[in-house]
């Protein structure tokens, strides 16, 4: 799967998928075709039944050093070859997404969770990027910074939206406006990753998080559940979320879904989850379409 793309490299081995962004000698720099083979590979994930989780991880030393400014002052301006490179259409785009927001509803929309594993600096769309994404980890040596502010840009990607629903609006102000960079430390003290390790056991602890939902949870489910948490939470009061869970809490408890989690954990063995994501969703998903 690797040899179909250019700017990342994408694996799929016992139902993880592994996409790591592949531009080590420019600190893996955000370019248009980055981002549609992004979008690409996240599509690709959502309707494979072999795929249980999508890791997103960075080649060398950095995880992505923001959009490529390697054009100089031009890099932003998307009515140049210079500034569409990093932000413009890409001919040949899977399902007709391109980078920016088709990257970032590839992300959000993929029925499979995802993880970020920051072996280095994250800045910028570098950032914002993973904010779709369920579940962030660092390398203790990692670096952020919301830098748009500094480049007298706004922050992109939808991250207006995701991040002060991660960290809280104080929080998300915090970064935004001042624009400097921060450490992994207080990434994990503000919200923004759920732990901190050492670069050397990064990609072993991801895996092993992969691994955990992976075995131990039923795919309908995961995908039901990342999505009811990011599309209800926002709601003003529980009733919209009241009317979802309990009509398909009613959908699931009668699948053999329900039946192989029940029976396993009586029995005390790891569960066989039969249901497919791909054809097996219960009625009224996507309910928010509805």
């Amino acid at each position: 799967m690797s040899g179909a793309y250019e700017h990342i490299l994408c694996e799929v081995e016992n139902g993880i998928m592994q996409i790591t962004l592949n531009r080590p000698e420019k600190l893996n720099a955000y370019t248009a075709t980055m981002g549609a083979e992004l979008a690409r590979a996240f599509d690709a994930a959502d309707v494979d039944d072999d795929v249980r989780v999508v890791l997103v991880t960075g080649a060398g030393r950095g995880f992505c050093a923001g959009a490529d400014i390697s054009a100089g002052a031009g890099a932003f301006d998307t009515t140049s070859a210079e500034g569409s490179a990093s932000f413009g259409d890409v001919k040949g785009r899977a399902e007709g997404r391109a980078g920016g927001s088709g990257m970032v509803g590839a992300v959000f929309d993929c029925r499979k969770p995802s993880i970020a594993a920051f072996n280095g600096a994250a800045v910028g769309v570098g950032l914002t990027l993973t904010l779709p994404m369920d579940i962030r980890i660092a390398a203790d040596t990692a670096k952020f910074g919301f830098v748009f502010a500094r480049r007298g840009l706004v922050p992109e990607a939808g991250s207006a939206w995701f991040l002060p629903r991660l960290v809280g609006i104080s929080q998300a102000l915090r970064w935004c406006l001042d624009g400097a960079l921060f450490s992994a430390e207080e990434a994990l003290k503000g919200g923004l990753v759920s732990e901190v390790v050492a670069l050397e056991d990064l990609l072993p602890r991801a895996r092993a998080l992969a691994r955990s939902i992976a075995d131990n949870t039923a795919p309908i489910s995961v995908a039901l559940t990342r999505q009811m948490l990011w599309r209800l939470s926002p709601e003003p009061s529980p009733y919209p979320t009241l009317k979802v869970d309990g009509a398909l809490a009613m959908a699931l408890g009668a699948t053999e879904d329900v039946r192989e989690g029940v029976s396993a954990f009586l029995e005390k063995r790891p569960p066989s989850f039969p249901g497919k994501v791909s054809t097996d969703m219960p009625a009224g998903y996507p309910w928010w379409e509805r």
